[in-house]
């Protein structure tokens, strides 16, 4: 039998840029000509949050949220590290990039031989033509994509990208797995969820638009359901761990966003229901995440929530609990992050 480890991080983007730019998404939201009046400055918010603004508009509160985080990430890079996989499989979110109105799959699986990135402009490591270039593994990934098929998942896959290289959930999460540029070569496999789901096209899978209503009518599809999704990670732990590979099974995503949760007026996550989530997840409680609706997912901005439901379905398939979890919430970065550290066989 195979042995797997199961990670979970965040790709918080504005983690790759600098502090003082840590809270653009919360500023963005404030031009929102629909907010409160009384909602428009500091004055008006929840204490903790003036309290994270503090005078700076945020920068000190930024740099010790980025401490936490890398200090998070370098936890996650070394149990890779002492793992040592034979590919690192990625559950993560396409926000209208590689997928847009031409097709937009539940779920895909990558397989292709090689993905080519650059590091995004205005970087905190200054780079600036920094390519990374990882190879994939696709005679792992035609297989899972084959065995969930003949398990009753309808499984898309591809071989070449279609209008982006590689999405922001996949490529953040090795930048900032490499985040002290030690080097990143194991090969990874991209499983592209559909965590958007009704907004992903008719918000282009990112912040609310200003200038026009999105009518119900509008509004796309539904996303996967969170116990679709988490049985369809219960199955890939299954198929990965009667494999000959070592695998690294890896959720990538922030939890509740700020930009998603419309009845705290965009501005702050959905804390409470993040912890909710969190101390199941801490304490191994497959059930409650299982039972999770589609319609409180929305309701909390926890679209990205999502891609955790196929990490829980897999801890739950594995008969396994995290060895180390960490939850860092915020007012004003946009979105709680959660971590996850599942070694096989309780390693150390």
């Amino acid at each position: 039998m195979a042995e797997i480890l199961a990670l979970g991080i965040s790709h918080y983007p504005p983690l790759w840029g600098p502090d003082e730019r840590m809270a653009w998404i919360l500023k963005r939201m404030l031009q929102n000509p629909k907010l409160p009046a009384a909602l428009r400055t500091p004055a008006g918010w929840p204490e903790p949050m003036r309290v994270e603004w503090g005078d700076d508009e945020g920068k000190a509160a930024a740099a010790r949220h980025r401490e936490t985080l890398v200090t998070w990430l370098a936890k996650t890079r070394a149990a890779l590290d002492a793992f040592k996989p034979d590919f690192v499989l990625m559950w993560g979110d396409d926000q209208y990039e590689n997928f847009r109105e031409d097709v937009v799959p539940p779920y895909c699986i990558a397989a292709y031989d090689r993905f080519k990135f650059a590091t995004p402009a205005g970087n905190v490591w200054g780079e600036t033509d920094k390519i990374f270039d990882l190879p994939g593994h696709p005679r792992a990934a035609k297989m899972l994509a084959t065995q969930l098929i003949e398990e009753g998942f309808d499984t898309a896959y591809a071989y070449k990208p279609l209008h982006h290289p590689l999405g922001h959930a996949f490529t953040n999460a090795v930048l900032y797995l490499d985040y002290d540029r030690r080097g990143f070569d194991y090969p990874i496999v991209p499983f592209a969820i559909n965590c958007y789901g009704r907004r992903v096209l008719a918000q282009r899978g990112g912040l609310p638009v200003f200038d026009r209503e999105i009518a119900e009518a509008d509004l796309d599809p539904p996303a996967p359901t969170p116990r679709r999704l988490f049985d369809l990670g219960a199955a890939t732990a299954r198929i990965l761990a009667r494999s000959p590979w070592r695998v690294a099974l890896l959720a990538s995503s922030g939890w509740s966003h700020a930009f998603l949760t419309a009845k705290n007026n965009f501005l702050w996550p959905d804390t409470p229901a993040d912890r909710r989530m969190y101390e199941a997840l801490a304490r191994g409680d497959w059930q409650t995440w299982r039972e999770m609706t589609g319609a409180a997912v929305e309701d909390s901005g926890q679209q990205e929530i999502l891609n955790w439901s196929c990490l829980a379905g897999a801890m739950s398939a594995l008969e396994r609990k995290p060895r180390e979890t960490g939850f860092v919430d915020t007012w004003i970065f946009n979105s709680s992050k959660a971590f996850l550290i599942a070694p096989p066989g309780g390693q150390s």
